[in-house]
């Protein structure tokens, strides 16, 4: 699977046309924890206990989540991660470490 490459190419792409450089480390960093709170909000709203505000009702989770995405891959393109290289690696890890981990959990019965 290549789709993050592609991503992280396309991020790199944008940034070089239509931004002027990168943020750095830290402000995007700042950005990711903006971004998740968006997705919180939507979240706890529509899914969770809390009442929906109106102002909230036309927010588009899928815009928001994209959006984190965005910023993830500006991450990792600016310290030199491939994210497809190190997203394979831990689903590797994660399907021979939690292959049967959650089957005996009666929590999710």
């Amino acid at each position: 699977m290549n789709n993050l490459n592609e991503a992280q190419i396309a991020v790199d792409t944008w940034i070089k046309e239509h931004g002027v450089r990168y943020f750095d480390p830290l402000t995007n960093m700042a950005q990711l924890t903006e971004e998740v709170g968006e997705v919180a909000r939507i979240i706890a709203r529509r899914y969770g206990e809390q009442s929906e505000k109106p102002s909230d009702r036309a927010k588009d989770l899928g815009e928001e989540l994209a959006d984190v995405v965005f910023v993830v891959l500006c991450l990792a393109n600016q310290t030199g991660i491939n994210l497809q290289a190190a997203f394979d690696k831990k689903l590797d890890l994660k399907t021979n470490r939690d292959h049967d981990r959650h089957h005996g959990n009666e929590k999710l019965q």
